[in-house]
C-alpha cells in the first residue's frame, strides 16, 4: 500500500520490464530450435507463471550447446601427443570383418558425434558390490607411482571416502601428482573440510560448475555425474558407484547392487582424455601426463571397447542417441538395468517395437529406489512398456543402481547413463561400449543372476495398483525431465 502510494506507477513499470523480459526470454528459447513441445511448455511457464516462470528458466531451462569444454587449440595438444595418436591408430588392428554390420554402425555412430575410435587393446573385470571394487581400487592407488586423477559425482566423508583420501594424502607425500573433481551438486550436502583437508596436503582437488549464490546459481541443472578414474595411466575404473559407504554396507537401503569396471589397455587413454578435457574446463590447465602405449598381441583375448561422453554441451544428445541405436539394432534381446526408468519419446517407442517384433526386451529396476519421486515416475511407464510385451523385473534386495545395457550376443554399454531424462539431457555422462561375445555372456550371467532375486510383473496384476498410486504416478511424471 505504501509503496503503491510513492510508485503510483510501480505495478505498471513492473508489468512493462516483466513483459520485455519475457519476451526476450522467449526470443532465445524459439531461436535454439529445441524441441517445439519443450519450447511451448516454457512460453506458457513464462506467461501463466510472472516471476517465478523466469526463476524457473534460469535454474531448468538455459542451454550450454554452444559452449566449449576445451578450445580448439589445447584439443589439438591433446590429441597430438605420440600417446594418444597411438592411442587412434590402434583401431587399425581391429578386424572389422569380425564385428556385425549393425556394431559397426554403432561404431562409426560414435565416431561421427565425438571422434571416439574403436579400441582394440583391453581387459575388463566386473565389480558387482563395493567391497571388491573399493578393496581393488586402494591397492590400484597404493601402488601409484607417478599421478592419480578421480572423478565422480559423490565423494563422501564416511569411512571409506577417509580411507581413500588417506591414501591420497599418503601418494602425495610420495611424490605422486593427485587431481580429483567431484560434483559440487552431487556433494553440496556433505562436510567440506574434507575437500580442505585434501588441499591442504597437497592434492589438487576442484568442485565441479561449483555453485555460488547469486551469480552461479543457475549451475545448479547441470552436473557432471562421470565416475572415472586413471592410475599412472596404465589402469582405469568407470561405472556407476561413487565413494560412499553405502555402496559397501548398503546403508539406509540394507543392499545396493552396483556395477563398476576395471580396465587395463587403450581405453584408458580415452579415460585420461575425458577428464583432461573436464579438468580443462574447471581448471583451465592442460594435463601433459602420458599414457601407457599398449602394444597389439599384448593382451590376451583383447575386448574392443569405445568411450562414449555425453552433456549439455555436446552437439548431440550422444547417450540418448547411443541407446537408440542400440536398441534399434538388437534382433535377439535387449537387457537393460537402470535405477530410474524415465525414457524420452522416441526410446520408448524403441523399446515397444523391439518388443513387438518379438525381440527379448527385458527390464530391471528397484521395486524401493532411493527416491520417492523417481520410483513413482519410473512406475508411471511400467503398464506401456507390459502393454508391448517389455519384460519388467523389479529388484527386491534393496537399491540397484547398476546402469548396463545389454544387446543379443555381442554388445554392452555401462557407465554413469541411468535411463532417464537427466542423463540424456543434463548430465554430463560417461560410458563405455564393449563389443564382444565373451564380455557379452559374463555380463548377461550377472544379470541372469539378479533376474532371480526379482519379482516379474504381470499387466494384470498391475493393473490392480491403488488408485491413489496411479494419480501420484502421473503427476510426478509431469515432472520427470526435472527429477
Amino acid at each position: 500500500m505504501i509503496l503503491a502510494e510513492l510508485f503510483p506507477y510501480s505495478r505498471l513499470i513492473f508489468t512493462i520490464l516483466y513483459g520485455i523480459t519475457a519476451v526476450a526470454i522467449i526470443g532465445v528459447v524459439v531461436s535454439e530450435n529445441r524441441n517445439p513441445v519443450k519450447t511451448l511448455a516454457w512460453i506458457t511457464v513464462l506467461i501463466l507463471l510472472p516471476v517465478v516462470g523466469i526463476i524457473l528458466y534460469i535454474f531448468f531451462g538455459r542451454s550450454l550447446r554452444h559452449v566449449r569444454m576445451i578450445s580448439r587449440k589445447k584439443r589439438q595438444r591433446l590429441t597430438n601427443r605420440d600417446d594418444i595418436k597411438h592411442l587412434m591408430r590402434s583401431q587399425q588392428v581391429i578386424h572389422y570383418d569380425t564385428i556385425k554390420s549393425e556394431r559397426q554402425q554403432m561404431i562409426n555412430l560414435v565416431g561421427s558425434m565425438q571422434g571416439s575410435p574403436l579400441l582394440a587393446n583391453n581387459e575388463v573385470e566386473i565389480f558387482t558390490n563395493g567391497k571388491d571394487k573399493f578393496d581393488a581400487f586402494k591397492r590400484d592407488l597404493l601402488a601409484a607411482e607417478k599421478y592419480i586423477h578421480i572423478q565422480y559425482y559423490i565423494i563422501e566423508n564416511d569411512k571409506i571416502g577417509n580411507e581413500i583420501g588417506d591414501i591420497l594424502k599418503a601418494k602425495v607425500k610420495e611424490g605422486v601428482k593427485v587431481r580429483v573433481l567431484y560434483d559440487h551438486v552431487g556433494s553440496f550436502h556433505f562436510d567440506m573440510s574434507y575437500f580442505k583437508k585434501l588441499r591442504k596436503e597437497g592434492v589438487e582437488v576442484y568442485p565441479f560448475m561449483q555453485i555460488t549464490f547469486p551469480e552461479f546459481a543457475n549451475r545448479i541443472n547441470w552436473r557432471n555425474h562421470r565416475k572415472i578414474v586413471v592410475i599412472d595411466g596404465k589402469t582405469g575404473y568407470i561405472g556407476g558407484m561413487n565413494i560412499a559407504d553405502r555402496y559397501i554396507d548398503g546403508g539406509k537401503m540394507k543392499h545396493w547392487r552396483d556395477t563398476h569396471l576395471r580396465v587395463r589397455g587403450d581405453i584408458v587413454a580415452a579415460l585420461q582424455v575425458s577428464f583432461a578435457i573436464d579438468w580443462n574446463f574447471m581448471k583451465r590447465e592442460l594435463i601433459e601426463e602420458p599414457v601407457e602405449m599398449v602394444e597389439p598381441g599384448s593382451i590376451a583375448n583383447p575386448i574392443g571397447m569405445q568411450l562414449v561422453t555425453g552433456g549439455p554441451t555436446s552437439q548431440w544428445v550422444n547417450m540418448a542417441f547411443v541407446f537408440q541405436k542400440a536398441i534399434d539394432s538388437a534382433r535377439k534381446c535387449v537387457y537393460i538395468q537402470t535405477p530410474y526408468f524415465l525414457p524420452s519419446d522416441s526410446l520408448l517407442k524403441a523399446l515397444q517395437v523391439a518388443a513387438l517384433s518379438k525381440v527379448d526386451v527385458r527390464l530391471m529396476i528397484p521395486r524401493k529406489p532411493d527416491s520417492i519421486l523417481l520410483r513413482y515416475a519410473s512406475y508411471s511407464y511400467v503398464k506401456q512398456c507390459l502393454t508391448a510385451g517389455i519384460k519388467i523385473y523389479f529388484y527386491e534386495p534393496g537399491m540397484l543402481h547398476s546402469k548396463v545395457v545389454v544387446i543379443d550376443d555381442d554388445f554392452v554399454t555401462t557407465g554413469s547413463t541411468n535411463f532417464d531424462f537427466r542423463s540424456f539431457e543434463y548430465n554430463f555422462e560417461c560410458n563405455v561400449l564393449l563389443y564382444s561375445q565373451e564380455f557379452n555372456q559374463r555380463m548377461r550371467d550377472v544379470m541372469i543372476a539378479d533376474m532371480k532375486q526379482c519379482t516379474r510383473i504381470n499387466l494384470r496384476t498391475w493393473r490392480k495398483r491403488p488408485v491413489w498410486q496411479k494419480a501420484v504416478e502421473s503427476v510426478v511424471r509431469l515432472f520427470g525431465p526435472l527429477l
